[in-house]
This record gives structure tokens, C-alpha cells and sequence, in this order.
């Protein structure tokens, strides 16, 4: 079933997460668009087919893919934009530019966005197995959770769209898919409980 729900770039045309006036921002590869400001257990980096170790205080390049190994968590500081990255974890940093947006890819595994609220909004893909979500600088938990791949938004808003559904997903709100190419659940708001364990899973407290 694991296979089945994370399976690595599967059905990325399966649902999208779409926000209102998304654009990719495209930008000059190998620019140095962050640093790893954490970094815990076995982590990762990818860059021109070359396979390296990432320590915390570590360049994170455009079109760089950081991986994350079992227990082990990465956080990311891309100009005023943190990301944290869970265990076995997958995100390839496809065009980014921190003041604008960009695209980027969740392979495998758990991520929390994080842009705080009162700065100018970004246009922003994330691509997944499940789908795309369309970010303007928001605060938002994407992966799998409970055995579902779940969306959860403390602050901003996303339109979560798939097999001819769209589902507007808001502060405090979460939603479900349950297979790659399924419709978005039923929009619900997440109790704390579930908040803390989907935080947990990428090393964050809450």
C-alpha cells in the first residue's frame, strides 16, 4: 500500500493544488539560492549527477535534489522561505527564486512550507505524486499522514483539485487524497492532535 500511496514521481498529473495567478519563475541554473541551516541524521545533496553529503551551513543550489535518509531531517533556508524536510525524503529544487517563486518537486516523503505572513506573496508549484500545489506565500504541511497523503494549511490558501474536483483548502483546514489520481477529500478542520503529529514528522514542534 506504501508503494501504491508514495510511489516516487507516480501519476503527477493526478490531481492539482492550484492557486489564483500561479506563474514558474525560471531562473539561471546553479545559482546559489539558500543554505541548509539544520541538518540531522543522513542528508543528501544531488547536483550535476554527483552525489554528496549535506552538513548544516551547506550551499543549496537551483536545480539541486536534497535527500534525506530514514530518521533523518534537513531544514532549508531559502532567503526569507523555510522548508523542513522528514525521513526519506525526496525534493528536488527545480527553479527557485526566493523573492518570486519558482517550481519545485516532493519525490518522496514530507515537507512543511513556510513563509511567514506580512511578507509580498510568491508564485510558487510544488509538484507531487499527487498532484501540483500552487503557493502564494503561505504556511502549509504536504505527505503522507495516517496512511493518506495529506494537505494541511495553517495560514495562506490553496485550491486542491483532482478527478474533476476542486476543494478550497483554508487556515487551519486539511485534506485528504488516498491514491495517486483520486479527488481531494472532504475539506476539514485538522484538531491539534493531527497538527502536531503531521509537524513531527518533519521534525518541527509545534
Amino acid at each position: 500500500m506504501r508503494d501504491i500511496l508514495f510511489g516516487r514521481r507516480a501519476f503527477l498529473a493526478g490531481c492539482a493544488l492550484v492557486a489564483t495567478g500561479l506563474e514558474a519563475m525560471p531562473v539561471q541554473a546553479g545559482a546559489v539560492i539558500g543554505k541548509a541551516s539544520d541538518v540531522r541524521g543522513t542528508v543528501d545533496v544531488k547536483r550535476a549527477e554527483q552525489q554528496e553529503g549535506l552538513v548544516a551551513g551547506g550551499q543549496i543550489m537551483d536545480r539541486d535534489t536534497v535527500l534525506t535518509g530514514t530518521e533523518s531531517f534537513a531544514d532549508l533556508q531559502l532567503d526569507d522561505t523555510r522548508i523542513l524536510l522528514g525521513s526519506d525524503t525526496e525534493l528536488l529544487l527545480d527553479s527557485f527564486i526566493a523573492s518570486q517563486g519558482g517550481t519545485m518537486e516532493l519525490g518522496t516523503g514530507q515537507m512543511v512550507f513556510d513563509r511567514p505572513e506580512g511578507l509580498p506573496k510568491i508564485d510558487l508549484t510544488l509538484r507531487t505524486t499527487f498532484g501540483m500545489i500552487g503557493v502564494r506565500g503561505t504556511k502549509f504541511f504536504c505527505g503522507p499522514n495516517r496512511g493518506v497523503f495529506a494537505v494541511f494549511v495553517e495560514h495562506g490558501a490553496v485550491a486542491v483539485e483532482g478527478g474533476g474536483v476542486e476543494r478550497l483548502v483554508g487556515a487551519g483546514e486539511g485534506v485528504e487524497i488516498a491514491r495517486p489520481g483520486d479527488p481531494p477529500g472532504k475539506v476539514v478542520v485538522w484538531k491539534e492532535a493531527r497538527i502536531v503529529e503531521a509537524y513531527a514528522s518533519v521534525g518541527l514542534k509545534r
